[in-house]
This record gives C-alpha cells, structure tokens and sequence, in this order.
C-alpha cells in the first residue's frame, strides 16, 4: 500500500482536488504495439521532436509541424519524418493520432481538425506515458538537473551494453540528439513536472534531483507541488534515487525509503572530496563502503551531485560502478548546460539554460572556478509568470560575477503581466548588492550593442536564460569590436 501524502513543516496538505490532481488524470493507454499514424503539432519543441524521434524509430508513420523552422525540425526532417512548417488542418489529413506539445491551443486549426474528425487527441504526457509502457521505465525529475542527470545515466546504460533507448529534453553532446529507441529492455526518460506530465508515468525507478518553488502558475501553490512529486516518487515500483542536499526532496525520499545522495550526513550515498578546476571530481561511499572516485570533465559541484545520482540510479539497475566510472569520464555535457561557445580576440563564451536564482547561482559559482579574468554575466529572465513569483529571490544570485546585464522577460507564450519585466529581479539585484555593477537592457539590440562595448579581452561572458539568448555569444562573436 502506497505511503500516506507528505506534508513538510509549515506546509498545509490541501484535502481539496488541485491543479496537481487534474495533472494525473490520463485519456487511457494507447497501444503502440501495432503501426500507427501519428502527427506531432509543435515537433520543433524538445520534448515533442523527441517523441516524434522515437516514434518514428519504433516504426510507426510520423509527421510534424511547427510555426517555424528549427534544428529540431530540421533533425526530424533528415531522419525521414515528413515535417510542415506552419500549421494547416490539411497536415493532419493521413493521421489517426494527433499528439500536441502542451505550448499549442485548442484554436490550433490543426487541432481543431483533429477534433472534427473525431482522431485521438493525445497530450504530451500521454504520449510519452505510452511510449514508456513499452520498456523497463527510469524517469527522472526534479526543479534543477534532471536533463542532465538524465543524460549522464543514458550515457552510462550505454557504456554498460544495456542498449537503453532515451528521452531527454536537451541534445546530450557526445551523442548529438536528445531521443533514441534501441534494443535493450529499459528506457531513461526525463520526466517534467512543469505541467504534471511526470504524474502520468509509472516508472520502476523514479529520480528525483531536488524540489524547489516553481510551476507554481500550474500547481497553485508550493504545498500541491511538493505533494507532486511525493506522488511521483511513489510511483517507483522497484525504488527511488533522490538528491539529499535539497531539504524538501531528502525528506521526501527519506519517507519513502528511497536512495539518499549528496554530501548531506543522511546521505545512504555519500560525497566526498569533491575538487573542482577544469572538471570536477569525487569519491562516492555506498553505505559506508567506498566504491571509488568518479572524475568528468565538466565543471561545478552540481555536476558532481548530478552526477551521483546518476550512478546511483545506475547502481539500481545493476550496472557495475567502473562503467558509470567509464562513461562519466567523458561526458561532454548537454547542449545549453554550461555550454562552451567559442573564443573571439580573447573573449571566452559560455552559455547555459539556467533560469531559476539556484540555477544562476550554481552555474555563475562554476564559471568563477574557470574565470581568472571579468566574468560578464548576460540573463534573460524566463516566463513573466515565474519573476512575478520568483524575481525577488534572484537577489543573491549574480553575487559571484563581476558585472551583470539583465534583459527582458521571455515570455515562452504567457500574457505579459503589469509590472513585471526584467528591471524585478535588476532592482532585487541591487538592493542587495550595491556595488555590483548591474545594468537593465530591454531591447535585444540595444542590449547586444551594450555587451559588445563592455567585453574586453580576458572576460569570460556567461550568457544565461531559457529563451532566445542562446543566440546572443554568436551575434557578439560576428561583431567582434574588441
């Protein structure tokens, strides 16, 4: 019998249905067993052309579509999915399955199609809960770090010839894509919270890096986001991996008896020694029994605990610590995560999708360790949803770098609120930090013209968000005036 809900100090457990509730209810599986026709809206996502990826692989009859073209779409197209871009109610014209990332709405005509013809309409989750029937499931979740952990344990399955198939929200960079389907019995899938889809799966092992406010425009507040992933813990048939150095996922993985792993004294997998520089190495103890020293080549004492989890995760599955060893020491990272973008006239670059203040905090910390000149540090605020909930928690965050430049808020297809922009978190910034030099750039070209004035040789610029900033080392490093 399932353990009863968790209620952490000072959280009401609300006996009232909420948003987190309405997140698990599913439409019933679908059987994939048999070829099927199916038609992706929003393909160019990472989550959907993942799916899409996958499905096309386990042979079904795939299409796509998407407003605009992307490397995504353009990886899908290559792979044999017939791909649209623009949406039209004529694409969905061979389909029996209509399955839509959760960004499109019901207005969609493509949608609105698939409805009149009475097809199978499937959510994001849905689909990605019916491919994960078909294998031994690991899912991993959490606030922060689950796509890469999700990748390092990919990576680690492999090097063990478990043959695993994958689905990752971000392109792990030695393989160069995000989803595979092979032969082997399990399935590593990163499973997201953001919109309840992690409540729809049924893994063996369920993963849990940490719990931290965010979503809470879904969930409704912080007490029906942390019963969330009580849920989704206890849906580990055969266990759960949890990150111990965050308080609320410790205690929810300490009720529900799951692997504990980090530095923390409760940990039942213990860091320890961590040294950091151009990688990042430790010493993982096993219920007092040492097991050996894990050493990557990435940087930041959050790889290390990302990656522990990992080879916990692993450990669970029975794949023997020198493989998780082998693997580790040469995972090149996940696109956008810490990501190195190049050297122009003695301006390094790196860019990286954190987007929450922890996120910020842990990624500026690690570049700090590779940055002996100026670190520059560019943030685009994510979602106006999140900074009307979050932006006064960003005050501590750029504490760590030499100068700041905050841009707008991207909205990633909400409603601007009233008053929210970038300037929140730059005045949260400078209030608490008055010497900090903080600048606050709206517009994206007075903001490029700014940066490209201020960088000099020796900097390191960070260039950090979730949105279209991504861009932004590349338009620097065509410019050059330095």
């Amino acid at each position: 019998m399932p353990a009863p809900p968790i209620v952490e100090p000072g959280l009401r457990m609300p006996s009232d249905p909420g948003p987190a509730d309405d997140a698990a209810q599913t439409v019933g599986a679908l059987d994939l067993a048999r070829p099927r026709r199916v038609h992706v809206v929003g393909a160019g996502g990472a989550g959907m052309s993942a799916i899409a990826s996958v499905l096309a692989a386990m042979g079904h009859v795939v299409t796509g579509s998407d407003l605009k073209t992307s490397p995504a779409l353009e990886r899908l197209a290559a792979s044999g999915v017939k791909v649209f871009v623009g949406h039209d109610a004529g694409h969905v014209a061979n389909a029996e399955i209509v399955a839509l990332s959760t960004a499109i709405p019901d207005t969609n005509p493509e949608v609105q199609e698939a409805r009149r013809r009475g097809l199978t309409v499937l959510s994001r989750a849905d689909a990605l809960a019916a491919i994960a029937a078909c294998r031994r499931c690991i899912a991993v979740s959490g606030t922060h770090g689950k796509t890469t952990t999700t990748s390092m344990l990919a990576l680690i399955l492999i090097e063990a010839g478990l043959r695993p198939s994958f689905l990752i929200g971000g392109d792990v960079n030695e393989i160069g894509t995000n989803a595979v389907w092979d032969t082997g019995e399990w399935m590593v899938i990163e499973a997201d919270e953001s919109d309840g889809t992690f409540l729809h799966l049924a893994p063996e092992i369920a993963v849990v890096t940490n719990v931290e406010a965010d979503h809470l425009d879904h969930y409704g507040d912080f007490d029906h986001l942390v019963e969330a992933f009580d849920r989704f813990l206890a849906s580990g048939t055969s266990g759960a991996v949890v990150g111990a150095d965050d308080v609320v996922a410790a205690r929810l993985g300490a009720r529900r008896g799951a692997d504990l792993v980090g530095t923390a004294p409760q940990a039942t997998h213990h860091i320890e020694d961590v040294e950091t520089g151009n990688g990042v190495s430790f010493s993982l103890r096993v219920h007092g029994e040492l097991l050996g020293r894990v050493a990557l080549p990435v940087t930041g004492a959050n790889s290390a605990r990302n990656a522990a989890v990992a080879v916990a995760a692993s450990l669970r599955v029975g794949v023997p610590f020198d493989a998780a060893q082998r693997a580790l020491a040469r995972f090149a990272g996940v696109a956008r995560r810490f990501e190195w973008r190049g050297e122009t006239n003695g301006v390094r670059f790196v860019d990286d999708y954190a987007h929450l203040p922890s996120e910020v905090e842990a990624v500026i910390a690690a570049a700090r360790a590779t940055a002996p000149g100026r670190l520059v540090v560019v943030f685009q605020p994510h979602r106006y949803s999140r900074i009307a909930a979050l932006g006064e928690r960003f005050a501590d965050a750029f504490s760590g770098a030499d100068v700041v430049v905050i841009t707008d808020v991207f909205a990633a297809g909400e409603t601007p609120l009233p008053g929210v922009t970038g300037r929140v978190v730059a005045d949260a910034v400078r209030r608490a930090h008055p010497a900090l030099d903080v600048t606050y750039l709206p517009g994206r070209a007075e903001l490029q013209a700014y940066v490209a004035g201020l960088l000099t040789p020796g900097d390191l610029c960070l260039t950090l968000g979730a949105g279209d900033l991504t861009s932004l080392p590349d338009e620097l490093q065509a410019t050059t005036p330095w």
